[in-house]
């Protein structure tokens, strides 16, 4: 019998904790299986909290000893902490626990990676570390001393005192817990340092296993940019003597913002030309920044609470975009930010999964590091400088470090930093916060008289347990490009505040095409009335790169749905109109590789969807392989001469320069794949002398079946190396045709390297099958069965992992009714697991319950 359900945690019901935290001094005595852990604080009560005995968080600790002013007390213990009498003064508390790191398979407070002890904090690790307030508006500096034989022992802040079975560490930065770190093991470091714009000097240290360390340059090469950058576009200079990053193979994130000692999936920190791709080595760079750019807007200034989760990490994001623009191409990134958005945020938006920027409660808050927090949360940030314009929001940032430095904020302190700052009233903006949804903006625009006229509105679909929706504010930018080609219209803001509105220009002609949402200006679905003339016209001479892509994406999904719908041929019209934006040298690589891109299986099934009609899975595939047939066949001599014209350079660079040719030139050979039975690709793969190259070549002779003596060849070279071994495992799923697909996700579920309890592993092969739409849609049920038989068995081990990996069945509800009876059968399977955990109990039945209404 199932326990009865967990109570939410409401962001109406926070009061701030009963006393005040001045100082933590912690000391580890590591064991693999009996770690202790001494605590002592100093606490004094909270005039602004509540009275009554002091309660602290603490799960799966086993109490050794606990004093309270060296007096020995014996605390009230329960599963989730413990809670204590105390002065009405202040007063030091002191505890001793034991843990258990090597039991610790859910990579969830202390624990153990091949031997090394790290740990993960973020949201409530540390209550599996010792007794404490573990909430983020605790904050406090923090001393630790780590007892250990090891050769590394890290943690936060500056190092102090050491010897040979001790380190000592001090952080002088208040704190909360969740930002705790330590680190342990047989490590060498990838070293350098930084001078900061106020003349300090700051050590810089990668920390890996050994053997890995000629893998950690472009990383390091990484963080210094950052470092300068945050320093030239925001003032924001590190503040510590030592800057130290460690990557572990074993995590359930991407990497943490840990202050001083960022912990990292070891796959965003090792790169070379030989193991990483392009894409690799752009993650890298990203990541090192997102993490690094946490120093101020995360650390120095963190979220009150979890509601605000989106307060740091929506600003975090925006952040580490701009940087990766200014480092590689603004349009490039847009284009790559808003697919990522569409394929998880929009889908999340649409789907029984649905929850605002800020949610109002939780009953695990893993469950919500989602994309609406993340990436929508980002694109709100962006409204907002697009609204106030650049010297306005530089000027609030200014103010937003000056005023809250040091402390626990929420969106309503964000916003009103903005308000002072430019005297404008966000009341109404707000509201991105507070509802879910992606909203509707539907345009009909007329010429005439030489004035275009735009006539806008604005709708927010119902999400669960948000009915009726109020207009928000919707920052447009249109222009106008006439039928000649000339822009006659340049980019405009138009700022959407009602359900209906009118705006008109003067562009002095009756032949022009609006230009609608130029830079993807909001997070919304644009409905737009333009024939697919008006689109070629865009497509051709639009002087916004995402709108001249977005007007090559419609046309491909224009075909692709009467493809799909009424066994239509290929649109020649979209198909003739590729041949001027491929040969066009003066436009970026990278950007013509993504105007040959198609909307993805499930963008396409989401289309279906939107019309009113039920997504074949198999249907969308097959129309896809017809598509990229006739567009080989249609492209083939100018996509020969931009494979032959864009040899590698040599020696590789991970440059924006060098990626795009190789960007271009891959999607040419996969084109041209489908013309020659993979015969230049293998060529290319015998040949490559580098990951991108190498994968490049793979992935098409897969997608048409005729990789099995590459993946032979690939498996016996790279067997040895952990992080490459996933792209082998990761590439035959993906990117294989479904009946394929699914024989090999069958078959790597035995292979003697499938570690399921690595998340890295687990996601190469059952990530990668529910992201293969047509595998994991198979009519015949396979891929449900098979990703559910693997969640059963990874909840009782990593609950967190698979709670996130549930969401491969939020949008169940588009199918036809034997598929939508399959995935309930799934789901009720891991329902019915014995003590499933709080954090997939809590997704599945969000997923079941929605699906029902």
């Amino acid at each position: 019998m199932k326990d009865a359900a967990p109570r939410p945690v409401r962001l109406a019901e926070y009061a701030p904790f009963s006393h005040v935290v001045e100082t933590v001094t912690l000391a580890f005595d590591l064991h693999p299986s009996a770690t202790r852990v001494r605590s002592r604080i100093a606490f004094r009560p909270n005039p602004d909290g509540p009275s009554g005995p002091l309660r602290l968080d603490g799960e799966k600790l086993t109490l050794i000893s606990a004093a309270i002013d060296g007096t020995p007390v014996a605390p009230r213990v329960d599963p989730t902490g413990l809670e204590v009498d105390t002065p009405d003064a202040p007063f030091v508390w002191e505890c001793e626990v034991e843990i258990d790191p090597s039991a610790n398979t859910e990579l969830d407070g202390l624990y153990i990676s091949n031997g090394m002890f790290c740990t993960q904090c973020e949201a409530e690790g540390f209550r599996k570390i010792t007794y404490y307030p573990d909430r983020p508006d605790v904050m406090a500096p923090f001393s630790v001393r780590v007892n250990s034989d090891l050769p590394v022992r890290l943690s936060n802040g500056n190092p102090g005192d050491s010897d040979a079975d001790w380190a000592e560490w001090h952080d002088p930065h208040p704190k909360p817990s969740y930002l705790f770190a330590l680190v342990a093991g047989d490590l060498v470091a990838h070293s350098d340092c930084f001078k900061t714009m106020e003349g300090r000097d700051v050590a810089l240290n990668i920390w890996v296993r050994p053997g890995d360390e000629d893998r950690c340059g472009y990383a390091m090469d990484a963080l210094k940019r950052s470092m300068r950058w945050d320093e030239e576009k925001y003032g924001r200079a590190y503040d510590l003597d030592v800057f130290n990053v460690v990557a572990v193979d074993d995590f359930n994130m991407g990497a943490m913002e840990n202050k001083g000692l960022n912990i990292f999936n070891a796959r965003y920190v090792l790169a070379s030309p030989e193991t990483a791709t392009d894409g690799d080595y752009a993650r890298i760079e990203a990541i090192i920044a997102h993490e690094y750019f946490h120093n101020w807007t995360g650390n120095r200034i963190t979220c009150r609470d979890w509601f605000q989760l989106c307060l740091k990490e929506g600003l975090t994001v925006f952040r580490d975009q701009q940087f990766s623009g200014d480092e590689r191409s603004h349009a490039v990134k847009r284009i790559e930010d808003v697919q990522m958005l569409r394929a998880r945020q929009f889908r999340e938006d649409a789907g029984p999964l649905a929850h605002p920027v800020r949610p109002e409660s939780y009953i695990e808050i893993n469950n919500f590091y989602t994309a609406t927090i993340y990436e929508k949360g980002a694109e709100v940030i962006g409204m907002l400088k697009r609204l106030v314009g650049d010297e306005s929001y530089d000027r609030a940032l200014a103010l937003y470090f000056d005023r809250h430095d040091g402390q626990a904020c929420t969106i309503e302190d964000w916003l009103t930093v903005f308000e002072d700052a430019t005297g404008r009233d966000l009341s109404q903006f707000k509201l991105w916060y507070s509802q879910a949804g992606t909203p509707r903006v539907t345009v009909d625009s007329r010429v005439a008289d030489g004035t275009l006229t735009l006539h806008l509105r604005q709708e927010v679909p119902a999400t669960p347990g948000q009915p009726d929706k109020a207009p928000q504010v919707i920052p447009v930018v249109v222009g106008a490009i006439a039928r000649d080609g000339r822009e006659v219209l340049p980019s405009t803001l138009v700022e959407l505040t009602e359900a209906h509105q009118t705006a008109s220009f003067d562009i002095g002609t009756d032949d022009a095409v609006a230009s609608v949402l130029r830079g993807f200006s909001a997070p919304v679905i644009l409905r737009h009335d333009l024939d697919n003339a008006d689109r070629a016209l865009l497509l051709a001479h639009d002087t916004d790169p995402f709108n001249k892509w977005e007007a090559g994406r419609a046309l491909a999904k224009d075909a692709l749905m009467r493809m799909i719908t009424d066994g239509a041929a290929p649109d020649p019209a979209y198909l003739s109109g590729l041949a001027p934006v491929l040969t066009d040298d003066t436009l970026d690589h990278s950007f013509r590789a993504m105007v040959l891109g198609l909307p993805s299986d499930d963008d396409m099934a989401q289309g279906l969807a939107d019309a009113g009609q039920v997504p074949d899975p198999a249907a969308i595939a097959a129309a896809r392989d017809r598509m990229q047939k006739a567009r080989a066949a249609e492209l083939k001599d100018p996509l020969s001469d931009l494979y032959g014209g864009l040899a590698n350079l040599s020696p590789y660079a991970p440059d924006a320069a060098q990626a795009g040719r190789r960007a271009l030139r891959n999607t040419a050979l996969g084109l041209l794949s489908r013309l020659d039975g993979g015969t230049l690709a293998r060529a290319q793969f015998d040949a490559a002398d580098n990951m991108t190259d190498s994968l490049g070549a793979l992935l098409p002779l897969v997608q048409i079946g005729a990789a099995d003596d590459a993946l032979a060849a690939f498996h016996d070279r790279w067997q040895d190396d952990r992080l490459v071994l996933d792209k082998w495992f990761s590439v035959q799923v993906s990117a294989a045709p479904a009946d394929l697909a699914l024989d090999a996700a069958e078959a790597l579920v035995d292979h003697p390297a499938f570690d399921w309890k690595n998340p890295n592993r687990f996601r190469a092969v059952i990530g990668a099958l529910g992201m293969n739409h047509a595998a994991f849609h198979d009519a015949s049920g396979r891929g449900y069965a098979l990703v559910s038989q693997w969640l059963c068995k990874l909840d009782p081990v990593n609950p967190q992992t698979t709670a996130r990996m549930t969401t491969l069945f939020e949008t169940w509800r588009r199918y036809d009714a034997d598929r939508q009876d399959m995935i309930r059968e799934a789901l009720e399977r891991i329902r019915a697991v014995p003590n499933l955990s709080r954090d997939s109990t809590e997704m599945v039945e969000r997923i079941l319950c929605a699906g029902a209404n």
